[in-house]
């Protein structure tokens, strides 16, 4: 089974899995369809993040995040959010996907070559395929903005229906025939560092040659008889696992899933996860990042024990990150499963295409404290906050759920009330995705840190909600800003059950 925000990219997904590839193969075929199709969430241009599991085995995890360049300028006031001064990381994607195709190869017995996993994304960009109804929207929202974008407005016109993107079929052929490092370290790279110095970016081709993602440890959490596993800083990960630590401190069997009990738990325990994560978040080579206290049991429990019931004791707000991002998944018939998330931080990242390569590059410097004395200060070498962070679920040591969702800080909020609704009420992946959800802070529309609250939850919810303390929001029933995860369920009979979020316009396929 595979699932995506794009039924292109799940057909190329179903498509390796049909002829013997495994799950990582999968995903791959689809991190390759996604920089196509879905151009303004993710591209080769940005990062990506996989966690692997198998049964029997540790979860292994790849943090496939670019660094800051060598030679980033200090920052006189906030970083700018896009243009070429905004293009300050590398991305690192692309050799996130090579980490993943390695262990294939060594590890799951992959018998599937490089260059056939970019085939149907070769034929999507030269040939042309339909623009979503994610990506006009997304389009039509920066329609004012995009003028003074490097390469933008003539690679991806307005009001256009179709869509080719012949520089990036060119590019992405030339990665399938001379592998991964091609982007780093080949022509390609020589191109791609020239378009962004010609966009006013600080990255060279020293800084280039120099990215390479890395194998991490997941960082993980018991729950309910199981473990959570996302990945460590610095993604925002172990926010997740803080939070669902805190609700898995308290008795949820009491309460009625959707109500507004429920809700008012989860957005506590996201409260104090976020207030721990935005003191401590930075790049672990370059400030300590207390994770293993963090996630610690008495730390849970404290947490848990000042969760109070009443929001007004809990001052909000705090600072909130926008991004945007694609999550996928697939599982094999092995039982071994990928759960991946690729970004471009904001919707069409930093707005710069690197010359004629295709390529959209991401903003993800944005992400960086303007103080280089705050522990995310910008550095020379270090690589931003994150806030992509995949989860896998363990039961008896084998994969029960993949999930992910895009969302920045939506993210852990999105994925609080899924995993309750999966692992607690015992919802099927369809009837989890489609429920009344929360999100916590701004949007680009509105600029309040209220809690805003899918309609359809209902008036006498929101009351119930404002009465306990929180500024609430009513924001369209099954709107986009509540996030567009994925899910696929692998029970221990061997049957997979997996969907894509209804607001959006992926779906999940299977064999």
């Amino acid at each position: 089974m595979v699932t995506s925000p794009h039924p292109l990219a799940s057909a190329a997904g179903l498509e390796v899995l049909a002829r013997g590839g495994n799950a990582i193969e999968a995903a791959i075929a689809m991190a390759a369809v996604l920089c196509v199709v879905c151009p303004h969430f993710t591209g080769l241009g940005g990062d990506g993040f996989w966690l692997l599991a198998q049964p029997g085995e540790p979860v292994r995890g790849i943090s496939g995040i670019g660094q800051a360049a060598a030679t980033a300028p200090a920052p006189s006031g906030p970083i700018p959010l896009r243009g070429g001064a905004s293009a300050l990381t590398t991305a690192a994607a692309v050799d996130s996907w090579a980490r993943a195709f390695d262990i294939s190869a060594r590890d799951w017995h992959g018998n599937q070559r490089w260059e056939s996993l970019f085939s149907r994304a070769i034929e999507h960009a030269r040939d042309g395929v339909a623009v979503s109804a994610s990506q006009r929207f997304w389009r039509e929202m920066r329609a004012s903005e995009t003028r003074g974008w490097h390469g933008f407005d003539t690679a991806f016109p307005a009001q256009a229906s179709q869509q080719r993107q012949p520089g990036l079929a060119r590019t992405l052929s030339l990665l399938a025939a001379n592998g991964p490092r091609e982007f780093y370290e080949g022509e390609l790279a020589h191109r791609l560092a020239a378009g962004l110095q010609a966009a006013g970016s600080p990255l060279t081709l020293d800084d280039m040659r120099r990215t390479q993602a890395r194998e991490v440890t997941p960082l993980a959490v018991p729950y309910r008889g199981g473990t959570l596993l996302s990945l460590p800083p610095p993604t925002q990960g172990f926010a997740t696992l803080e939070a669902m630590g805190i609700l898995g401190e308290q008795d949820l069997a009491g309460i009625p899933e959707g109500s507004a009990e429920h809700f008012h738990r989860m957005v506590e325990a996201i409260k104090r996860a976020f207030i721990d994560r935005d003191r401590f978040l930075a790049d672990p080579d370059f400030a300590e990042v207390p994770v293993d206290r963090l996630l610690g049991a008495a730390h849970i429990r404290q947490q848990a024990a000042r969760a109070q019931a009443d929001a007004r004791a809990m001052p909000w707000p705090h600072p909130f990150r926008q991004g945007d991002t694609v999550f996928f998944a697939a599982a094999d018939a092995s039982g071994r499963g990928a759960s991946v998330l690729q970004s471009i931080y904001y919707d069409w990242g930093s707005g710069v295409v690197a010359g004629d390569t295709g390529v959209l590059w991401h903003n993800r410097g944005a992400a960086f404290h303007p103080d280089p004395g705050h522990p995310n200060g910008l550095r020379g070498g270090k690589r931003p906050f994150h806030t992509l962070n995949p989860v896998v679920y363990l039961r008896e040591g084998r994969p029960e759920l993949l999930l992910g969702t895009q969302g920045a800080d939506g993210q852990p909020q999105t994925l609080v009330a899924l995993l309750t609704r999966l692992i607690d009420f015992g919802l099927d992946p369809a009837q989890a995705l489609a429920r009344p959800r929360f999100l916590l802070g701004r949007t680009f529309s509105d600029s309040r840190d209220s809690l805003k609250l899918e309609e359809d939850a209902g008036a006498e919810m929101l009351a119930s909600l404002a009465a306990r303390g929180h500024e609430v929001a009513a924001i369209p029933a099954q709107s986009p800003l509540a996030g567009l995860p994925g899910v696929i369920r692998l029970d221990r009979n061997g049957q997979l059950t997996g969907a894509h979020d209804p607001r959006g316009d992926g779906v999940a396929l299977g064999l």
